[in-house]
């Protein structure tokens, strides 16, 4: 069996060679580009929103706070009338990058150290490139790629988005097996 700690060479590139390639993948205008539309008549939605002082988080419209009230005429008929939405409120103010991108750097540490215990428990000292690959590229995958599949199932994002996401998650995966693979204990 190998030691997670013998892998943190392998786990710390890995992280960085994948917070590089999305940051240009995300940087880049071509893919991305499109993964969110305008609200129609923007500058009134945000007339109208804004005195409201909605505080930072997730919300549900209409909402209803339970199974029992959902049933009633009248949730159904603000279901009818609309408009059906999920948002996410922020905090007003310019959007600083430093802790998003920070937390999606500890974020590919993590997937690594569970790519490591994984492959360090099933996979011996001097395996093949190939095997190392396989092993961790699927586990990677999964943590990069598969939770992705939820936001179109319950949060309605769209399919396309959410295939989008999966396919750098497969390219981030890639990049991290072929780290482990060069990197694997002989």
């Amino acid at each position: 069996m190998i030691s997670i700690a013998s892998l943190w060479p392998a786990i710390l590139l890995a992280a960085v060679i994948v917070f590089l390639v999305s940051s240009v993948i995300h940087m880049a205008p071509l893919w991305h580009r499109n993964d969110f539309a305008a609200v129609p008549r923007e500058a009134e939605v945000l007339a109208a929103l804004r005195p409201l002082a909605l505080p930072p988080g997730d919300y549900f419209l209409p909402y209803c706070p339970d199974m029992k009230q959902m049933k009633t005429q009248e949730f159904q008929e603000k279901l009818r009338q609309g408009p059906v939405a999920m948002i996410s409120v922020q905090r007003n103010g310019p959007f600083g990058m430093g802790r998003p991108l920070t937390l999606w750097f500890l974020y590919c540490v993590l997937i690594g150290i569970f790519a490591a215990y994984l492959a360090s428990r099933t996979l011996p000292p001097g395996t093949p490139y190939r095997r190392v690959f396989q092993i961790v590229g699927a586990t990677a995958f999964m943590g990069y790629a598969l939770a992705l599949l939820q936001n179109s199932i319950w949060k309605h994002r769209t399919w396309a988005v959410t295939l989008k996401g999966c396919v750098d998650g497969l390219i981030y995966a890639a990049l991290t097996a072929g780290t482990f693979g060069w990197l694997w204990p002989r």
